[in-house]
């Protein structure tokens, strides 16, 4: 009863923002936002959203900075179907649609692009959160198996652009916050004719709330263009040093009882995670004929990373790259795209324990994707797309530790096809209507791939799931208005579960057929816009209701079928409000409930529904000769609530030690800094 009480809550007060909108917008339109005339890339055309044939979701720079700067989780929470478990800034899980839940500490099941790049690393492991959002200018969201174009990603794709701006800028930022957190930034943008530059470079530290929690990162990313008559050059790069301690999960007393306490292990040791990172890549656009155009970008990957643990400490690292090409064609009522992904990598890791080797290895992966895709518009109101994505992966593991034999081998995955058909029908700018049938999959990653004993599992097959979407987009009130309904359902088989056997040994298992079906609500609305007091008030709501469970999952002879799949709250909302009173002055605020969740298999333990709410202020000094100064400050968790926003699915007891489930939420925490720009 009281989910229903929330559902209603939550469309009556959309309801009600609609009616006072209308009585609030009339007299005054809005010249400068156009929400219909907003411009995607994530299928690859540059389209504009109102006819994409499928759900996509979009946040812009100013979204983006809404909060602390720090939060990647609360910056993905305003996009509907999108959860990520956040157990500290470097010990994250994001789930879309229900999928990738089942990854004890990182994700694995979507794709990560920064400016059509491939930054997930060659074990299938993404971490866009390591990018700091002050070098991010927009991100767009594919959810689920719906794209032929990103090759395996059965969660979706996240594709994250830099900033792009005319003319040359600089700004600079300085913030401190609790627990001794941090963050200096700088960035500039230069342009001269033909050419733009841009980069920035930024530093966070933060000594944490828990114990054994301090966290240092400092990144440098870069991005620019040159351009000519009949071609382009671009290029991107990202550097990046991260050092973090690892307090980990603890359990249900401790819980309750001391959420700043680390787990004692990990304390005891001291355990910590550090890497180095790089990724760059180039690309030449050639222009050959209003119709034709080409996109072929060369990238490099390289990564080195050390974590000590209390069972043993692990040394790996990953070199390699690829090529992606994409040919477009397109004409009046045609467009056209055809490529290729291409990448190969090598992932090496050992482990040692008392300074005695005990594991070494290393593993090379190479992954050829073919795509195409064409869009048909037989009259302006219709846009038809068709297209298919042709896979093939191959591993080949060297055993480099004589001590336990030679486990080496080789696995070629079978090709994997996997078609995407949609459909979007627009009568007028105000409203769309879109379906969407797609194939994803997943590939296991190296620790999955691998038996208790360290040999390839030839048995082990990459999960497969193939979507159904249909939904509307809605442009009302002369464009003061943007409302998306969307309802999906994800038919998986092969579902890949990581299954700990002992406290450092995992390894992967197919899990049968599982069911993901849900309902996504977005609304961006302009509640008024005043030239005086009370200036303007803009909103930004989503609302997510879905149902995942077991269709055919058997465990350890135990039979799973019907149970809700765990870490998936079955609802999730948040809504942010941005109120400009005056040119100077801004306010933001921000919502989020997120559901209850089960902790486990057998739906024995459940993980408590929460609420956040978190405020920022700013104020802006106009100067003729400086720029802008800008003052900012804010309160995160502004009611205090004990949550917890990350789990460890199906933990496990070892000896007398309580099973460790939890990753304890921040308590409320400030935050405050200066902007300037000029």
């Amino acid at each position: 009863m009281n989910k229903i009480k929330t559902v209603l809550l939550i469309t009556g007060c959309l309801f009600a923002v609609n009616a006072v909108s209308q009585e609030t917008t009339v007299d005054e339109p809005d010249s400068a936002i156009y929400l219909n005339e907003v411009v995607v890339n994530a299928y690859q055309i540059d389209t504009r959203l109102h006819q994409v044939p499928g759900s996509i979701s979009l946040l812009s720079g100013d979204e983006i900075q809404m909060g602390d700067g720090n939060s990647f989780s609360q910056t993905l929470h305003a996009m509907p179907g999108i959860y990520m478990h956040s157990g500290t800034y470097a010990t994250s899980r994001i789930v879309i649609r229900g999928v990738g839940s089942r990854t004890p500490y990182n994700t694995n099941r979507i794709k990560s692009y920064l400016n059509d790049i491939p930054i997930t690393s060659s074990d299938g492991i993404s971490t866009p959160e390591d990018i700091d959002l002050t070098g991010i200018g927009r991100m767009e969201v594919i959810k689920g198996p719906a794209s032929a174009l990103y090759g395996s990603g059965l969660g979706g794709s996240l594709n994250l652009f830099t900033p792009v701006s005319a003319g040359n800028s600089f700004n600079t930022l300085l913030q401190q916050g609790s627990f001794h957190t941090m963050k200096a930034a700088a960035a500039g943008n230069y342009q001269k004719k033909n050419l733009r530059l841009w980069g920035n470079l930024s530093h966070l530290q933060s000594d944490g709330f828990r114990e054994n929690n301090r966290y240092r990162r400092t990144s440098v990313l870069s991005s620019g263009t040159w351009q000519q008559s009949g071609y382009s050059l671009e290029y991107t790069f990202l550097l990046m040093d991260l050092n973090a301690q690892i307090p980990s999960s603890i359990g249900k007393t401790l819980y309750d009882t001391n959420p700043e306490a680390a787990a004692t292990n990990w304390k005891e040791v001291e355990g910590y995670k550090k890497y180095q990172r790089a990724i760059a890549g180039v690309t030449l656009v050639n222009r050959f004929t209003e119709q034709w155009n080409n996109r072929l970008t060369l990238f490099g990957r390289w990564a080195d990373s050390y974590e000590r643990r209390p069972f043993n400490n692990l040394d790996d690292g990953t070199s390699g790259g690829g090529i992606r090409n994409k040919l477009t064609f397109h004409a009046a009522q045609w467009d056209v795209l055809m490529g290729f992904e291409w990448m190969n990598d090598t992932y090496r890791w050992q482990m040692d324990l008392d300074n005695a080797l005990i594991n070494k290895n290393r593993e090379t992966r190479s992954h050829f994707n073919l795509f195409g895709m064409a869009y048909w518009r037989p009259s302006p109101r219709w846009n038809l797309s068709l297209g298919g994505a042709v896979n093939r992966v191959h591993y080949k593991l060297t055993d480099q530790f004589p001590g336990n034999g030679d486990q080496s081998g080789q696995r070629d995955f079978p090709v994997i096809f996997s078609p995407r058909l949609g459909i979007n029908y627009a009568p007028s700018r105000r409203f769309a209507l879109y379906a969407s049938v797609g194939h994803g999959f997943s590939m296991p990653s190296p620790e999955e791939t691998l038996l208790p004993e360290g040999d390839i599992n030839n048995e082990l097959q990459p999960e497969q799931g193939i979507q159904y979407e249909t939904g509307v987009r809605l442009n009302l009130f002369a464009n003061a208005t943007r409302l998306e309904a969307s309802l999906y359902r994800i038919d998986l088989n092969d579902l890949l579960v990581t299954k700990r056997l002992t406290e450092d040994i995992f390894t992967g298992i197919n899990a049968g057929k599982t069911r993901h079906t849900g309902l996504e609500l977005m609304l961006q609305q302009r509640i008024f816009r005043r030239s005086t007091f009370p200036g303007s008030l803009h909103l930004n709501a989503n609302y997510t209701w879905s149902h995942n469970q077991f269709i055919d999952f058997t465990d350890n002879e135990q039979v799973y079928d019907g149970n809700k799949l765990p870490g998936i709250p079955s609802h999730i909302a948040q809504a942010g409000l941005r109120w400009q009173p005056a040119a100077q002055f801004g306010l933001n605020a921000q919502f989020q409930y997120v559901g209850s969740q089960y902790m486990d298999d057998a739906n024995m333990l459940e993980n408590d529904a929460y609420s956040l709410v978190s405020l920022k202020a700013s104020y802006r000094f106009p100067t003729n000769r400086s720029g802008i100064l800008e003052f900012f400050t804010g309160v995160n968790n502004v009611t205090d609530t004990h949550y917890s926003p990350m789990l460890t699915v199906n933990a496990v007891a070892f000896g007398n030690a309580e099973p460790r489930y939890y990753y304890p939420g921040m308590p409320r925490h400030y935050f405050a800094g200066i902007n300037w720009l000029f």
